[in-house]
C-alpha cells in the first residue's frame, strides 16, 4: 500500500499518521491513500478571490494578452518565483496545513502553473498521470488546485479515476495535441477503465488535492466564463531527480535535510528584475529536467514493446 511505502521511508509522515492531522480527519487521509485525490476544500472568501482575480488582471496586462493565448510557457510556470501574491497563496496554511497531512511537515514547491480555458475553447486534458514526465523519485508529489472561478464539469473541470489502492505508473505517449493545456499533450496509451471517474467540482475559492499518480483529465470549457485554476505542486524533501538537471525549489514549510535541490527564496517584489532572472534560471532547469525525462521515457518504453 501506498500509504505503508510513505511511511517506510519518511519517518516524518509515520509520525504524523500516528498523531493527530492539523487539516484533515482520518477518514479523508484513509480516503487519500485509497483513491489518490480529495475535495473540495474551502479557502479564499470572497474578497480574497476578488483581489486574486485583480492580481492575474494585472500580470495579464503587463504580458499584454491573456495566459491562455501565451506560446510561451515560462509565463506560466513557477509563477511564485515573480509574483509575489502567487507566492502567498503557495504558502497559505489552509493549503499547506492539509498538504503536511498528507507528505509530512517538510514540504518543497518545485512548480506551480496557471490553468486556464476559456469561455468556448477547445482546450483539454488527455487521461495523463502528472508524475510521468517529473522525473522524480519517489512518487510522492500532491499537487493543489485551486478554482479562482467556478470549476463545474460545464466549465471543464478535472476528472478522476481511483488507483483502488494500488497506485502504479502507466505508459504514455506525448502527443503533442495543438488544444492539450499539457506540456507535451501526454496521454495514457495503455488499457484502463474510466466508468468509474468522477467529475472533481470545485465552486470559487475551493481547491481540491491530487497525487501525481492519479490519473486525471479534462473535457474543453464550455461555460460562459474563464475556468482560472492555480495549481501547486508540492513534495518531502526526500524527493530527488532522476536526471542530469540539478533542479531548483522552494522551502515552504519545515526544513529541507537531504540537498537534492538548490533552494531559492520567494520572489523581493512583484516582476522586478532580480525575480525575473531568478525565474529564468529556474525555468530553464525545469524544461531541461522535463525534455531529459520525456526523451528517456520514448526509449524506455520503445524499447520494451
Amino acid at each position: 500500500m501506498l500509504s505503508r511505502r510513505l511511511a517506510a521511508v519518511n519517518p516524518a509522515m509515520r509520525a504524523r499518521e500516528e498523531t493527530d492531522v492539523k487539516a484533515l480527519h482520518s477518514e479523508q487521509v484513509a480516503a487519500f491513500r485509497r483513491d489518490g485525490f480529495l475535495f473540495p476544500f474551502a479557502m479564499l472568501e470572497e474578497a480574497e478571490r476578488q483581489t486574486a482575480l485583480a492580481d492575474l488582471d494585472r500580470y495579464e496586462r503587463w504580458l499584454g494578452a491573456p495566459l491562455s493565448q501565451q506560446t510561451d510557457r515560462r509565463r506560466m510556470t513557477q509563477p511564485y518565483l515573480f509574483l509575489p501574491w502567487f507566492d502567498a497563496l503557495v504558502r497559505d496554511p489552509r493549503v499547506l496545513d492539509a498538504i503536511e497531512d498528507l507528505i509530512g511537515p517538510d514540504i518543497l514547491v518545485w512548480t506551480g502553473t496557471f490553468w486556464i480555458k476559456e469561455p468556448g475553447s477547445a482546450t483539454f486534458a488527455a487521461w495523463h498521470q502528472d508524475n510521468t514526465y517529473f522525473g522524480l523519485e519517489p512518487s510522492e508529489t500532491v499537487c493543489a488546485w485551486l478554482a479562482l472561478t467556478d470549476a463545474s464539469s460545464e466549465a471543464g473541470c478535472m476528472n478522476v479515476l481511483s488507483w483502488h489502492g494500488a497506485p502504479r505508473q502507466l505508459r504514455h505517449a506525448p502527443r503533442r495535441h495543438a488544444a492539450s493545456i499539457n506540456r507535451a499533450g501526454q496521454t495514457v496509451v495503455e488499457a484502463f477503465d474510466d466508468r468509474e471517474a468522477v467529475a472533481m467540482e470545485l465552486k470559487a475559492g475551493e481547491f481540491s488535492i491530487h497525487h501525481g499518480l492519479c490519473m486525471h483529465t479534462s473535457a474543453p470549457n464550455h461555460a460562459r466564463h474563464r475556468r482560472i485554476g492555480l495549481g501547486f505542486n508540492y513534495m518531502p524533501p526526500h524527493v530527488r531527480p532522476t536526471t542530469s538537471v540539478r533542479m531548483a525549489a522552494m522551502l515552504v514549510r519545515g526544513e529541507d535535510r537531504y540537498g537534492h535541490f538548490d533552494l531559492i527564496e520567494p520572489p523581493g517584489g512583484e516582476l522586478d528584475p532580480a525575480s525575473l532572472a531568478l525565474h529564468e534560471d529556474a525555468y530553464a532547469r525545469y524544461a531541461a529536467n522535463y525534455a531529459e525525462v520525456v526523451a528517456r521515457r520514448e526509449r524506455e518504453w520503445v524499447g520494451a514493446a
